[in-house]
């Protein structure tokens, strides 16, 4: 249950990605006993970035909270959202997605920090659309519209269409800052305890940023350099533990995903979940 100090009301809108309506039971059970309204609609299409899209345009408030469907928010995780964004004056905040485990995870993910994103101080603003995703946000719904666009369908298949929908805001102007006491949770089942998702999701970020990101650019070169380095520095690194041997080996795969993008080489061509 969400705290709102009377603030403002709620409202939800559950977009389900299976033309079988597979989420259809839990929805309804959920709109049986909720205290707000929930929405249920299908995006027939397999893709991130058009359900992203019809739940926006379906959306009823003036501002769109998103969570993911493997994650659960703190009491009061819309309440310190919904304040910063008024302390600010944003237009849109971002807050931190921790791991949660139902099972002991194994010990070279927890130790490699794999799972700890970019932590920083509430109000403090986001530069880099890298830190930015839709797991955990509240944003003004005018930002939707014709001339700014929505979520590109490109990005349908392997994800990152949050990221650049934030750099394409984010170069018109818009500002959006960072709240840390505005948490939600994500589920770490067990297939996503594995070495293998791991390394494809380095690698679809990777070619996610080579489709906003120019060729000839400083970046390029970066990664090229960073290629090098990691590659070089596994071997050593496996030595050390599998920990630090995952740690470089996806950053590794980061870059190396995003030069073969350039080079028209998709390694993975749909996004892991």
């Amino acid at each position: 249950m969400q705290i709102t100090n009377s603030l403002f009301s709620v409202s939800v809108v559950v977009v389900d990605n299976d033309k079988d309506e597979s989420g259809a039971g839990v929805v309804h059970n959920a709109q049986l006993s909720a205290p707000f309204s929930i929405e249920y609609l299908i995006e027939p299409e397999q893709s991130i970035s058009l359900a992203r899209n019809r739940a926006v345009k379906n959306a009823k408030g003036d501002l769109i909270a998103f969570i993911d469907d493997d994650e659960f928010p703190d009491d009061c995780w819309l309440l310190r959202l919904y304040q910063t964004l008024i302390d600010s004056s944003s237009d849109g905040v971002l807050g931190p997605i921790k791991p949660f485990f139902d099972n002991v995870p194994p010990t070279w993910l927890v130790k490699s920090g794999i799972l700890e994103r970019k932590s920083l101080r509430t109000g403090d603003f986001i530069s880099n659309p890298n830190d930015t995703r839709t797991g955990n946000v509240l944003i003004d719904k005018s930002l939707f519209n014709e001339k700014n666009g929505y979520f590109d369908p490109r990005y349908g298949k392997t994800g990152g269409g949050d990221v650049d929908f934030f750099n394409r805001m984010m170069l018109k102007g818009y500002r959006f800052v960072y709240c840390n006491e505005a948490v939600v949770y994500e589920t770490v089942p067990p297939e996503r305890q594995k070495r293998s998702y791991y390394t494809k999701r380095a690698f679809t970020r990777g070619m996610t940023t080579a489709m906003y990101a120019p060729f000839l650019s400083l970046g390029s070169l970066k990664s090229l350099a960073a290629i090098f380095i990691y590659s070089a520095a596994l071997p050593l690194a496996f030595f050390i533990g599998q920990h630090c041997f995952m740690k470089y080996l996806i950053k590794d795969c980061d870059h190396i995903g995003k030069i073969l993008k350039y080079l028209g080489i998709e390694i993975v061509k749909n996004r892991p979940y």
